[in-house]
């Protein structure tokens, strides 16, 4: 960690003028977090009636240009790639000398001093959470973009995938919210079967249309050679199961969909099946929400994702390749699950010297593998567990006793090669 701390006095001479103090940037930064504290006699209204000390603020980068200026409104600004504060411009943070742009509009007879904090955020594997199966006003949703935008802010969502039913218009015109990341997505909504495309704007070639198993088997490699990444939706669902025969069509699969239930519980056995017969399969999760006070609520469930940065394509990647859980809420059981230097979603080498090591802040998970299920109780948040030979493994959370338990959280597996070192 790299912190800052600058104090400048500004003398009385200087009042009336605009200047600048240099800083140096280091390399591999996200976000630059400056705070600064002065004298200000009085507080509230009555700092404005008395003459006092008023000092204003801005930035430039390391090339001299213009980010923003807050005058004295804020006391603590952001400025990075993914979210800065209002007035202030969203962009890549580059190393080298930057400079705080100082106004010394009012400034007592003594002068002032101004202390300055500056705080560097790095570049690097965070936790995010997201939901990833929100329908909008494009569809049959009773929120705009924005709105749902907003209202998955408000309950701590980091980003969100809008996957209306084959409409893709809205990925054109997506808002922007500060620190909130949009996924393009769409629901391919077919009487057989409902996926999710993510990570492109206009998965279809020309239409939705596929009637035969031919032309969705054509639909979907058009949708992947633009990049798309592939989830089949509630595969269990009364109503709208997941009925093609081909289990080759999709590259992950929503294990929970809305409020844990029934649905959900067979999509995880159907999932975990897959993985018994040697599948590697990420799974993830999605609330499916449609309007404000309706069953599915939004952030209900989230996925959890150790993504290296904010960035969609980011977020995205570390879905596809499995390095996520999924949990009732951002507010519920996490979990990660590590094998020496491997962790979810990776292939691992047997090794009879290397335990399965479960962090979470349950009391106690079920390890599940091909084997079969096995409790498991954390100390310190944490469980170091000895593997048999086993094709994969992964760890869930349950809540309740007897035939009421349910689930409040999944990791993705950790698969392991046959051969044991």
């Amino acid at each position: 960690m790299i912190f800052i701390k600058l104090r400048h006095h500004i003398p009385k001479s200087r009042e009336g003028t605009y200047y600048t103090i240099p800083f140096e940037v280091p390399d591999n930064v996200e976000r630059i977090t400056v705070s600064y504290q002065y004298y200000r006699r009085g507080k509230g209204i009555f700092s404005d009636l008395k003459p006092s000390n008023t000092v204003d603020i801005g930035f430039e980068d390391e090339k001299g240009n213009f980010l923003g200026w807050s005058g004295s409104a804020y006391k603590t600004i952001s400025i990075g790639e993914y979210d800065s504060s209002p007035g202030y411009m969203c962009l890549p943070v580059k190393s080298g000398k930057w400079k705080i742009i100082v106004g010394a509009y009012h400034i007592m007879p003594k002068g002032v001093d101004v202390i300055y904090d500056i705080d560097f955020t790095f570049k690097g594997e965070r936790l995010l959470f997201g939901d990833l199966h929100i329908h909008t006003t494009a569809s049959d949703g009773k929120l705009s973009a924005y709105e749902a935008g907003r209202l998955a802010k408000s309950r701590g969502l980091d980003f969100i995938a809008l996957a209306n039913h084959n409409n893709f218009s809205e990925n054109f015109c997506l808002p922007h919210i500060d620190g909130l990341t949009f996924i393009p997505a769409v629901e391919w909504t077919n009487y057989k079967g409902h996926m999710n495309f993510f990570g492109v704007q206009n998965p279809f070639e020309n239409s939705f249309i596929a009637n035969t198993e031919e032309e969705m088997k054509r639909l979907i490699s058009n949708a992947r050679s633009k990049g798309a990444v592939i989830s089949v939706n509630h595969p269990k669902c009364r109503f709208c199961p997941y009925l093609w025969g081909n289990e080759e069509a999709f590259d992950m699969v929503e294990i929970w969909n809305g409020p844990m239930r029934k649905t959900n519980m067979d999509g995880i056995k159907w999932w975990t099946d897959m993985l018994c017969a040697g599948r590697k399969l990420p799974a993830v999760g999605g609330s499916d929400f449609h309007k404000p006070g309706s069953f599915a609520r939004l952030g209900n469930p989230v996925t959890g994702v150790y993504a290296k940065s904010p960035a969609p394509e980011d977020i995205l990647d570390a879905v596809k390749r499995g390095k996520t859980f999924i949990s009732e809420g951002t507010g519920g059981v996490r979990i990660n699950l590590k094998y020496g230097e491997f962790s979810m979603g990776d292939t691992a080498q047997h090794s009879t010297g290397i335990p399965l090591v479960a962090e979470s802040n349950a009391k106690d998970l079920v390890l599940v593998t091909d084997r079969g299920e096995k409790s498991i109780k954390l100390i310190g948040g944490r469980a170091e567990i000895k593997l048999e030979k086993v094709k994969f493994a992964y760890v869930k959370a349950l809540k309740g006793i007897g035939k009421s338990k349910r689930i409040t959280s999944v990791s993705n597996p950790i698969y392991f090669k046959s051969e044991i070192v």
